[in-house]
């Protein structure tokens, strides 16, 4: 029977929720350094079932194992070479930061110099030396001659507005240049982009300390050490520069302390140096020639070997022109217009005089300050390049060939104004030995006329009667002295006159003791002669020593009327930025000597030398009055000749730095002749002055008895010669 009910309907069983998948764990991570050295395990591929691997072969296996290997050889290189470069990259960060910290200020860098510059300036207001680190004040990027700028960046970085402070293909490229030539890797070429130059330019800044104990050739030599550490060292400070400054910033520091010959630091410097003129108005010649100093700025200075520098200038130009910076009529007009020296820099006159005026110059307003000082003087350029022709011409037409004889000349005014010196032969350079100031020889008969001055003050006239005999002083300790004359011969009684031009040393002697040998030193230290004088009666012969500009600055007293001079060569002194004077002296005039009458009967003495003496070969043409005195030393060592016209004074010695005995020349000869030639070419142009002397012919008075000077018992030499020279005045 059917069931006649509802039907129930199906219902399913109740399933239990699903669990809930949990996500799998993250594997757990190490920090960043942790995983920086670990190598991470590349995740095998699940193996192919037995039935889908292909059976392989004994080649297959071998192949299989070598490229297994060379994967892991190159996973480990490559795990190797990106930790360390990472690492690297760190240590370089790091490094440029600390070295960005000591970078000096841009105001700091542009003038780094540890001493200042010295200008000289002669009396016409022309420079003709330098000293010191030349510097022309500071300069920017703007305020130099294009041509300039495209000069340095074509000769030391082509590449300079396109790297970051370092040029890797420029280090590469010297390496390789440097293997290929024997060299060591880093012997030679080094690759530096003008950033790692300015670096060492500026010693990594580490700044020069005196207290170091490091001079500063010592300094600077350390700070271009081309070691591999120092090399490593340039590195960040370079970046680090590229960092702070611009490219253009960077640019002005080189422009402004780079080296470039001559004692010229920085291009200003170097241009007005070699060119004067600024260094924002030089042509593409003469910025080429600057720019090729810096490789070696002692070997290619133009002022060494012009005809050198012009043709590594040449190379500059070509530079230029091959990367752009010339058009080729600017490059064909460079090359057939080479730069040249201006007239100053040529010349090279003048370096003598210049070492001895900063010898007597303040050392902490010249050598030891960091100001640019200028320094104006009393030296004449054409009084100079005389001096110098005329000794050139003596030593070539009358000296043999290859002889090793020196020779000095100094010409000054009658108040001690220095005008021209000449240190020797061969001596254009500055620092050399100068024969004019600093070898000390003995005077020879030059110092006679102070024994004739000392005698006419105290009553003399130039007319006196002394006699010229053979002599017998005894000398305690050194025995019996005879002097005795040049010619063996013996002349009686003669006048003063004669006896000086005759040079008679027998005479003078006699006269020295007669006059007594202190009163004697005394004139002649009175007149400047501050050497230790000899105490012996050889004094009156000039056995003691003095300088070439001693003696002459001593005849210059004679000249002016009797009134001692001090040789001076410094006007004023004062900063480049200050034109106030710090240092002025108008002359050289000091305290009187002798009497004007005394010395006008000297001078007249002294020109009857010259007319009718030993000094025949120093007559000047023209009929030009010219006095004067020659001197010759035992065994002709030295030979002198030092006398005056109404104008100049100019002394000249010869001889040989070693002491070696002259052949054949005395006072009257050689040295006469370049004194002769000197003052020829000094008077050129110049109207005849006459000498302040007596007039002989209407000055005939009988003259007075002269009284031998000898001190009485216990009196002083001294004061009995100032009591006689009192009494001389009064009487006249």
């Amino acid at each position: 029977m059917a069931n006649s009910g509802k039907r129930r309907p199906l219902v399913a069983d109740r399933r239990p929720p699903a669990p809930k998948r949990k996500k799998p764990a993250k594997a757990k991570r190490g920090g960043f350094f942790r995983r920086l050295f670990t190598f991470s395990k590349r995740t095998k591929a699940p193996k192919r079932s037995a039935r889908t691997q292909k059976p392989r072969t004994f080649m297959g296996r071998i192949k299989m194992l070598f490229t297994g290997l060379l994967r892991l050889i190159l996973r480990l290189i490559w795990g190797i070479t990106w930790r360390v470069s990472v690492i690297g990259a760190l240590i370089l960060a790091c490094a440029v930061a600390i070295s960005y910290q000591s970078i000096p200020t841009m105001a700091e860098l542009k003038d780094g110099r540890h001493r200042g510059s010295v200008t000289f300036y002669d009396r016409n207001n022309a420079v003709y030396a330098w000293r010191g680190d030349q510097f022309g004040g500071p300069v920017s990027f703007a305020t130099v001659s294009p041509h300039l700028v495209n000069a340095v960046v074509a000769t030391e970085d082509r590449r300079f507005y396109r790297h970051f402070g370092v040029s890797p293909r420029g280090i590469a490229s010297a390496i390789r240049i440097n293997l290929r030539e024997g060299r060591g890797p880093l012997s030679g070429n080094g690759g530096s982009t003008i950033t790692q130059q300015v670096s060492k330019l500026v010693c990594l800044g580490d700044p020069y300390l005196p207290s170091s104990g490091m001079t500063e050739a010592e300094y600077e030599a350390q700070c271009r050490v081309g070691s591999v550490w120092r090399k490593l060292k340039e590195v960040p400070f370079a970046m680090a520069m590229e960092w702070k400054f611009t490219k253009e910033e960077i640019l002005a520091v080189y422009l402004n302390r780079a080296y470039l010959g001559a004692g010229a630091r920085g291009f200003e410097a170097a241009s007005q140096r070699y060119f004067n003129k600024s260094a924002m108005e030089v042509r593409p010649a003469e910025a080429a020639m600057l720019a090729g100093l810096l490789v070696a700025p002692s070997y290619y200075a133009p002022t060494r070997n012009l005809e050198r520098a012009q043709r590594r200038a040449r190379t500059v130009l070509r530079l230029m022109h091959e990367q752009g910076y010339l058009s080729s009529a600017q490059y064909a007009q460079a090359q057939a217009n080479p730069a040249t020296l201006s007239t100053a820099a040529r010349d090279q006159s003048g370096n003598a005089f210049a070492d001895w005026v900063m010898s007597k110059a303040p050392s902490f307003l010249t050598r030891d300050t960091t100001e640019d000082v200028v320094l104006r003087t009393t030296f004449d350029q054409r009084i100079q390049q005389a001096a110098e022709d005329a000794l050139e011409l003596v030593f070539e037409t009358k000296v043999r060939e290859g002889s090793n004889a020196q020779a000095a000349i100094v010409v000054m005014s009658a108040d001690g104004a220095v005008r021209a010196m000449v240190g020797g032969r061969n001596t254009l350079r500055a620092g050399q030995f100068n024969r004019a100031t600093q070898a000390m020889r003995q005077t020879g008969s030059a110092f006679k006329p102070f024994v004739y001055a000392a005698a006419l003050d105290l009553g003399y006239r130039y007319d006196s009667t002394i006699t010229d005999a053979p002599l017998a002083i005894k000398v305690p300790g050194s025995g019996t002295y005879s002097p005795a004359n040049y010619t063996n011969e013996f002349f009686g009684d003669v006048d003063l006159t004669f006896a000086l031009a005759q040079s008679l040393n027998a005479a003078t002697v006699a006269l020295s003791e007669d006059i007594g040998r202190d009163v004697v030193r005394t004139v002649a230290e009175q007149f400047g002669i501050n050497s230790d004088l000899a105490q012996g009666p050889a004094l009156a012969l000039g056995v003691s020593e003095s300088t070439l500009v001693e003696m002459t600055g001593a005849y210059a007293g004679i000249l002016n009327g009797g009134t001692s001079v001090t040789p001076y060569g410094l006007l004023s002194l004062s900063l480049r930025a200050d034109p106030t004077p710090l240092i002025g002296q108008e002359g050289g005039l000091g305290e009187r000597v002798i009497q004007e009458r005394s010395a006008r009967q000297l001078v007249y003495m002294m020109h009857q030398v010259v007319q009718t003496g030993s000094g025949g070969r120093a007559q000047l043409p023209d009929g030009r009055p010219a006095a004067g005195k020659t001197g010759t030393t035992q065994a002709a060592r030295d030979a002198w000749f030092i006398g005056f016209t109404g104008d100049y004074v100019t002394g000249v010695w010869m001889g040989y730095d070693d002491n070696t005995p002259l052949s054949g020349v005395t006072g009257g000869g050689l040295p006469a002749e370049i004194w002769r030639e000197t003052m020829v070419r000094v008077h050129d142009g110049l109207p005849i002055s006459p000498l302040p002397m007596i007039d002989a012919t209407t000055d005939r008075r009988p003259a007075p008895q002269p009284q031998p000077y000898s001190a009485p018992q216990g009196q002083d030499r001294l004061e009995r010669f100032l009591l006689d020279a009192l009494g001389a005045i009064l009487g006249n």
